[in-house]
This record gives structure tokens, C-alpha cells and sequence, in this order.
């Protein structure tokens, strides 16, 4: 079983390539910002809120150093992140395999 350090480290490097493709492709703030209005109409829950706000009120650079930070709110927030479809899905498995193939 992989321990939430691991998990987080994880989410980091996801968030970190998400920021990368975000600060040369900022329309791509767009995907999640649909992510977030399709996902509000089902279920209000506050991290998802909280994002909103982020994406509304966050200039952009500030933006992406949350998606890098490793302080406790970032780690919270990415556990619900809305930029799910901002890396391609063979970005995203090249990320996973690099992960997955370490020891437990």
C-alpha cells in the first residue's frame, strides 16, 4: 500500500506538469474552469468553491504557484482539483509509470 506521502508526491508532479502546460497554454485554464461549472451543478462542496474563487479572484502567476506549492491548503486543494483534461492522457501515464515503478 502506498502511503499518503507518496500520494501527495504524486499529485505534486501532476499539478507541476498541469502548471507547466498552464504558463505556456494559459487558455487551457479554461478546462478547468468547465470541469468546475459541470461539477458545481451536481455537487457544491466546498473545496470545489474554493477553487472557483481561486480561478476568479487568483492572478495567474499566483495560480500557478498553488498548483506547485507543497504547503498543507495546496495538498488539500489538490485533492480535488479541477484541471482533470489539462494533460494529455499520455502525459499523464508517463507521470503514473514514472511513480508507480518505485518501490513501495
Amino acid at each position: 500500500m502506498r502511503s499518503h506521502e507518496w500520494i501527495d508526491q504524486r499529485s505534486l508532479a501532476l499539478h507541476d506538469a498541469v502548471a507547466k502546460k498552464l504558463a505556456e497554454h494559459p487558455e487551457l485554464l479554461e478546462v478547468a474552469r468547465r470541469n468546475l461549472r459541470r461539477w458545481l451543478a451536481q455537487n457544491r462542496q466546498p473545496a470545489l468553491l474554493e477553487w472557483q474563487h481561486l480561478l476568479d479572484t487568483l492572478p495567474f502567476n499566483d495560480l500557478l504557484a498553488l498548483l506547485r506549492s507543497t504547503d498543507e491548503r495546496a495538498r488539500r486543494l489538490r485533492q480535488s482539483s479541477p484541471f482533470a483534461g489539462v494533460l494529455t492522457p499520455q502525459e499523464r501515464l508517463a507521470i503514473l509509470e514514472r511513480y508507480e515503478s518505485q518501490p513501495v
